[in-house]
């Protein structure tokens, strides 16, 4: 088949229009830095905290619903063996974000700190946090390759074109408007992108659900026709595991930088609850697009589209049946309507996804850890570098796997499973723990984790579980809630270990219990120079050689 011109016509209109907002947005955040008479990374981390409140609920909606979300509720939806019960993206988002607002908010917003790393930093110090990062940057980075995936796997569809091309694209064109701005590109272009995704999903549905090869998606709901029921099935036995995905998202999601930028970005605690509110209402209205046209994919004959047989699942397809049945259940200049705002919704979190790996990596890692002396111009020169760095490194993930879901549900996991302990620890059980705790709790949850496996990325599933089921191919079909099991213990470990140093300690069996464990007064961060600072230090030096060379000249006369 040849390149579909129209579709990549309309989808390079949407790039143009992104790009713009962005250079447009990029203006505005150099015109803050001038304004700012405080740290210029600052500007690009966290927007100079002051960003319009409609503009951080717009951005806030935009990050969680991107690529994988909508996506992967379709996919669900229109997996024969899953189907609308396992669709919890939209209950656990909204859980999420009511979460973030009622416990988070407050706690991050206190001391005014910049990344998620800087409240475990003045915890534990900066090298077992720098540590207890590798997690979060595994699950950005995996959030990364979920969303590049997406809008490659997308274009891909739309245009004909290899899938690593559409990738490669992609990502050029969500980096580069990534460096130009900071968190004012993000933001301002998540504005755009949620508006196209908003209108343009919902114009599609009634034209899908017209659609002469798709029965009607209400009798199909508990009815199988052309395949299972789209609805699914929730065995007792399942309900484990089904808590289990509901809680990975939910709770999981709490650890993600992409949230605390959002959070910190605004002027007020108030506006920041706010923003959270707003969000966990639009999540679930914007998923109810994918979920309708996940239904209607599962109610139509293939056979009778310009698609073929066989179906998309058994093509091993069903992570891109949003943009298939965009395309052939779909008039043609609706569907190009459709791809517009579908390629709006997956790039709306990749973005958000890089600015928050890069400041953590630029701030805690290389300013705190590497370089403790960097100004605030090499900061952000890093910051863009990781930006470039992390892209490429998800690009490449993307082009592995077909499965959207799967990189979603792994990022989520990886997270959940070792992030969400440290992150209560500090901020809720602060006075109970130290850093043999933590770094405790680390080991033994990357441990378990890699003893119970994930077949779906290759890890083999060592650990048996209670409930266990064997499945054809010889691995194993977890029905117990293992990673809610991983996240309590790795909790209940950092508290006991914590408590079992301070013991000893008490009794001269250990040393090592950090300064800036116990001493409130201590500042554990090297202090960022403002630019304010840095010019009246190269003030105060020129004053010093001038007077210097006036002495000189006075002495030979």
């Amino acid at each position: 088949m040849a390149v579909n011109w129209p579709g990549l016509l309309s989808i390079g209109v949407f790039y143009m229009i992104v790009l713009g907002t962005g250079i447009w947005a990029s203006r505005k955040s150099k015109r803050e830095e001038k304004k700012c008479t405080g740290n210029r990374s600052e500007v690009a981390m966290v927007g100079g905290r002051n960003l319009n409140i409609w503009v951080s609920i717009f951005t806030m909606t935009a990050t969680w619903v991107g690529g994988g979300y909508i996506l992967g509720c379709a996919e669900v939806v229109y997996d024969p063996t899953k189907g609308l019960v396992w669709a919890t993206g939209p209950i656990a988002f909204t859980m999420n974000l009511i979460i973030g607002a009622c416990l988070l908010v407050k706690p991050i917003r206190s001391k005014n700190y910049v990344t998620l790393m800087d409240p475990l930093q003045e915890k534990y110090g900066n090298n077992v946090a720098a540590v207890l990062f590798i997690p979060a940057l595994l699950g950005d980075i995996f959030w990364i390759a979920c969303i590049l995936g997406a809008l490659g796997g997308t274009v891909s569809v739309v245009m004909d074109i290899s899938s690593w091309l559409a990738v490669g694209i992609s990502a050029a064109v969500a980096i580069l408007y990534t460096l130009m701005g900071g968190l004012y590109s993000v933001a301002y272009t998540d504005v755009i992108q949620l508006s196209l995704m908003l209108l343009g999903l919902w114009f599609c549905v009634p034209f899908i659900l017209t659609s002469p090869t798709s029965a009607n998606f209400t009798a199909t709901a508990l009815t199988k026709l052309h395949q299972e029921p789209w609805f699914g099935k929730l065995e007792l036995e399942d309900t484990g595991r089904w808590i289990d995905d509901l809680l990975l998202l939910a709770i999981g999601g709490i650890c993600y930088q992409a949230f605390y930028q959002r959070v910190l970005s605004t002027a007020t605690d108030a506006q920041a609850k706010m923003t959270c509110y707003a969000g966990a209402v639009l999540c679930p209205i914007l998923g109810i697009p994918s979920l309708i046209i996940g239904a209607a994919a599962a109610s139509t004959n293939w056979n009778q589209t310009t698609f073929g047989s066989p179906s998309p699942y058994e093509q091993g397809k069903s992570g891109m049946i949003l943009p298939i049945a965009l395309q052939h259940l779909c008039p043609f200049y609706v569907s190009l309507v459709g791809m517009g705002a579908l390629a709006a919704s997956v790039m709306s979190s990749v973005d958000s996804a890089l600015l928050s790996v890069a400041s953590q990596l630029g701030r805690n890692i290389f300013k705190n850890v590497i370089y403790k002396k960097a100004s605030e111009k090499t900061i952000i020169v890093v910051v863009k570098v990781s930006v470039f760095v992390c892209g490429l490194i998800g690009a490449g993930l993307a082009m592995t796997t077909r499965s959207i879901h799967l990189f979603w549900i792994v990022s989520a996991d990886v997270l959940y499973s070792m992030m969400t302990p440290q992150v209560t620890c500090v901020f809720y059980l602060s006075k109970w723990v130290n850093h043999y705790g933590a770094c405790s709790g680390f080991v033994l949850a990357l441990l378990l984790r890699a003893l119970v496996g994930e077949p779906l990325i290759g890890l083999p599933d060592v650990l048996p579980l209670p409930w266990d089921k064997i499945q054809e191919d010889g691995h194993r079909y977890r029905l117990f809630p293992f990673r809610t099991a991983i996240m309590l213990i790795t909790t209940g470990t950092i508290l006991l270990v914590s408590r079992f140093a301070v013991w000893l300690s008490e009794r001269g069996l250990l040393k090592g219990i950090s300064d800036a464990e116990t001493d409130t007064n201590v500042h554990y961060m090297t202090p960022v120079r403002t630019d304010v600072e840095e010019k009246d230090e190269l003030n105060k030096d020129q004053s010093y050689l001038s007077s210097q060379g006036s002495n000189e000249e006075g002495e030979k006369c």
